[in-house]
Order: C-alpha cells, then structure tokens, then sequence
C-alpha cells in the first residue's frame, strides 16, 4: 500500500483568527530561536511567581495570547493539579521503599511540564508516554492507582489505553516516539482534526528511535508534538555529554520547529504545548518542545544521585520549584488564600491514605496466567513449560 504523503494537504482548519495570527508571530519567533547560537527560553512566570507582561520581552510575548483565557480558577486548578501529582509521586516513592513496589520513576521537579502540556490537550487527542509521566496521566483521568499495577508486578499497565486516549506506560528507551508518528499519519490520512503528543526525556533523544520519528514525521507532516523533558541528567550522564547543541535546535535539521520552553513555568508550558496542537492540527506539522527543568530526585528508586551530581546543584534548583512559583503568583495576586491551601493539604493527604491502601490490596495475578496469549494457537514448548512450572508449584503444596 502506497501511503501518500501529507505535506501538501490543506489545512483541517480555518486560521483566521487573531490568535492565529499570534501563532504565526511565534513560529516565526520559534525559528528565530532554532539559529540562535544562545537558546531562547519562553518564559511567562518568573521564579519570583511574577507574570511577564505583554512587550516586556518579544519572544515570551508571542506566546501569552495562548495563555490570555487563563483565569484565577484556572490557575487554582493548575495548582491543585501539581500539588496532587506530586502528592502522589511521593506516597509512590514511599511504598517502594516499604516494598510494596518494585521500582518508581519520580517526576519530582517536572510537575510544571507534564501539567501544563498535558492541559493543553484536548480529550480527541492522543499520548504517548514513557514511564515517568504521572501528571499528564493525572490529566488525563487515568486513576492514580492504576499507574503502580505494572511497578508491583500485578499486571502489564492497568488501564485501558482508548478509554482515555492516553497509552500504556513504554520502558523501552524512545520506542514510543515512533508509535506516535504512525498513529500521527493515521490521524492524518483519516482527516481527523486531533493530534498526537509523545513523551520523551533528554536522554531518549540520543536513541536512533527518536531520530527516526523525527524524520518520518517531518517527511509526513504528522501531526505530532515531541515533548522532551530535558531533566539535565540520563541517569547519571549529563545534557552536555550527550549533545553539542541545545535539544531544541535539533529540529530544524529534521525540517520542523523547535521551542525551549522553562519547563518549571506551568503557563509557560501550556501556551507553547497549545501553539505546536494547534499548527498540528492545522496541517502545519510537527514540533518539537524542550522542558528545560530539572529532576529533583534520582532517576528511579534504584538510583543514588548524589554519586554523580552536588548538592549545590539541587539547592539552585530548588529556588526555581514550579510549585512554589505558582503560589507565589497565587498569593500576590490574590487569586488564592489560606483556606484554598488548607483544604488542597487535606486532599492531597486522602489520595495519600487511599493511594497507600489501593496499592497493599492489590490482588496477586494467577501465576499461571504468564502462559496465556503468548501464541494465537497451541504451542508445543509452550504447553510444556506450562506443565513443567504447574508441577514445580504442586511440589510445594505437597510439602517437597
């Protein structure tokens, strides 16, 4: 089968409209950014919590018309999410050290991308995530204890991955990039006005998976956003030993924009997610978005960061807590007082209790069920392993 390519096909929508137009102004800020020797970094709430205000710098300003619908509710909302996300992450990390869990990746520090990306998404759009995006499925409305079936060893996910248009978790480094670029020209060759946003971190865009998504995409004009979280550390391997360039800046060899946006900056996240859905969807393409931030804790539960980064490193970081920056706006503005963050703790502690008690009764799998759907018929060694384990655990019922 011939697959034709989508770069000359129309748009699935009219731009006519002044937010468009600001769009078109950010693509051309977005490209101007992609040959700059310095990278550019949109900004909309400094560390401070203070909102950068329109003119105030050129390249930021381009985006805030994506951000201009956000009121004081929404900003709560924002907020709530983040806090709650985290609340969850860190009751995660708890119970592996209890041994309830067998491993845990941590977003701790990265609330601020996965939250405003993954609000930006419509519901007819599609993820794909790796194994660290807790937020982006908290908003999708995957259940939070869904997440930690696969990290106990009860089950292979948990969820059902078109219920919420939001896939199953991917281990495997960067796989899921090019996942996303097929379902991307299926979106396309269908005349679906949706798009498709795949996850990824900074060490995932060294895998050949990755650049071959770029490339396939690109070719295709998917409409697809790659959305690197670029934490500063591949496990124990910094940015800087892995690429020369800014992550960003990799696109424009591909043919597609690239925006580095602060990735600690909820809104910042949300308008520059919302401008590349929106030229996805418009027929325009791919484009890639670098979350600089950074991973507050260890790249999992089996890591041990301080071998290889300094505690000034995390202090500095710190100051910079996506969280915190948002409450600071909140409480400067007024757009929040004490009784909202009182009740936000109480229900950040429930999901705690009801996280903690999901998990400890979880029902074990039927052991013999690794068998099953390995073959769409019978299978000889199949079916002889299968006896040789049902007599292995009949042995210990016997007493042997």
């Amino acid at each position: 089968m011939t697959v034709e390519s989508t770069a000359a096909r129309k748009p699935r929508r009219s731009s006519g409209t002044k937010r468009a137009a600001a769009g078109a102004s950010a693509r051309k800020a977005a490209g101007t950014g992609a040959q700059s020797a310095e990278p550019q970094l949109v900004q909309l709430l400094t560390p401070e919590g203070r909102l950068v205000e329109d003119g105030e710098n050129a390249e930021n300003a381009e985006f805030l018309s994506y951000v201009s619908d956000i009121t004081a509710e929404d900003l709560r909302g924002l907020y709530r999410d983040m806090v709650m996300t985290r609340r969850f992450d860190g009751e995660a990390t708890a119970l592996q050290r209890q041994g309830e869990l067998g491993l845990w990746a941590s977003l701790l520090g990265q609330e601020a991308a996965q939250i405003g990306s993954g609000r930006a998404l419509r519901a007819d759009d599609y993820v794909f995530p790796t194994y660290r995006e807790h937020g982006v499925a908290w908003c999708r409305d995957v259940d939070p204890t869904n997440l930690l079936g696969m990290f106990r060893g009860v089950n292979h996910g948990g969820w059902d991955p078109n219920t919420n248009n939001f896939h199953l978790y991917t281990i495997v480094i960067g796989s899921q990039t090019l996942h996303a670029t097929g379902y991307a020209m299926g979106v396309a060759k269908d005349g679906a006005d949706s798009a498709v946003i795949a996850y990824f971190g900074d060490g995932a865009s060294s895998q050949g998976d990755v650049n071959e998504a770029f490339t396939f995409s690109a070719v295709y004009n998917a409409p697809v956003v790659f959305f690197c979280q670029n934490n500063q550390w591949a496990i124990s391997e910094p940015t800087e030993r892995q690429t020369r360039v800014p992550l960003y800046q990799r696109a424009q060899g591909f043919g597609f924009p690239g925006v580095r946006v602060d990735g600690n900056d909820v809104l910042a996240c949300l308008a520059v997610t919302r401008w590349a859905l929106e030229r996805a969807r418009q027929g325009e393409g791919p484009t890639l978005i670098e979350a600089f931030t950074y991973r507050m804790g260890a790249h999992t539960t089996s890591d041990d960061p301080t071998r290889y980064r300094r505690d000034e490193e995390r202090a500095a970081w710190e100051s910079r807590d996506p969280i915190e920056r948002l409450k600071a706006h909140l409480l400067a503005t007024g757009g929040a007082d004490e009784a909202f963050f009182t009740a936000l703790e109480a229900e950040s502690e429930a999901l705690g209790k009801r996280v903690r008690e999901a998990v400890r009764n979880m029902p074990d799998p039927d052991t013999m069920s690794m068998f099953e759907n390995i073959y769409a018929d019978g299978h000889a060694l199949v079916d002889e392993e299968r006896a040789q384990f049902a007599a292995y655990l009949a042995s210990f019922e016997e007493g042997h």
